[in-house]
């Protein structure tokens, strides 16, 4: 089964990136001559997606004119947060204005070049309520890793330290939309804290791991990594 509703998380304040790119949110930062989003929405598009809904708020006006020129007959939707309500309460906001069952969770400040279909075979396979892309890194600090069984299920969360290999959470998700909204979760949350740790034990979470060009730009020195490495 196809995924083809994409929920994009931009509504981050992107403050470790004030110094490099001042009074922009994150997304719109640019990158080889666009805004990092475009380059973000161009590719999954590439990869199926035909929907997309913008999860706002910081600057969201400035986010809403250049989708709405540079996108003006993509199929697309707007939520904005009147206030901070965290990465579950935003995708829970968006959710319910999603269309289809099943949809990607993206971060606007996040190229993982991950194949979809591959992602969307296995969620469904597994019946998932939630399937993280999984990429490998070596040698880092920044990220916590997730364990995984034979079968994907995942095991265990691990804080952020210094590791020498592990897989870490690429911050893209298959959700399955009924499931999650039926959670009851609050208004405010963290969908990496409250969401996936405290509930991977009781339901259906699994991880597929992708190999795949992976960067953050919320740093400035991976921001201009990505200028250099994204100019086609």
């Amino acid at each position: 089964m196809a995924i083809k509703e994409c929920i994009i998380l931009a509504g981050g304040l992107g403050t470790r990136l004030r110094s490099a790119v001042p009074d922009l949110p994150k997304c719109m930062a640019p990158v080889a001559g666009k805004p990092f989003l475009a380059h973000v929405m161009n590719y999954f598009r590439e990869q199926g997606i035909e929907k997309f809904i913008f999860s706002l708020g910081y600057k969201h006006a400035m986010i809403q004119e250049f989708l709405d020129q540079s996108y003006a007959n993509l199929p697309k939707q707007y939520v904005i947060e009147k206030e901070p309500l965290g990465t579950g309460g935003a995708v829970q906001l968006a959710c319910k204005q999603a269309t289809e069952e099943q949809v990607l969770i993206l971060n606007g400040d996040t190229m993982f070049s991950i194949q979809v279909p591959a992602l969307a075979a296995f969620h469904s396979q597994q019946q998932a309520h939630c399937t993280l892309a999984l990429k490998p890194m070596q040698h880092f600090d920044r990220y916590g890793v997730v364990e995984i069984a034979g079968n994907g299920a995942i095991k265990s969360f691990k804080e952020k330290q210094f590791y020498e290999s592990g897989l870490i959470n690429g911050g893209i998700y298959a959700l399955q939309v009924a499931a999650f909204l039926s959670e009851g979760l609050p208004e405010k949350f963290s969908f990496e804290k409250d969401y996936l740790e405290q509930l991977y034990t009781s339901r259906p979470m699994y991880g597929i791991v992708q190999d795949a060009y992976f960067i953050d730009i919320g740093i400035p020195e991976d921001f201009e990594r990505a200028n250099r490495e994204l100019r086609n």
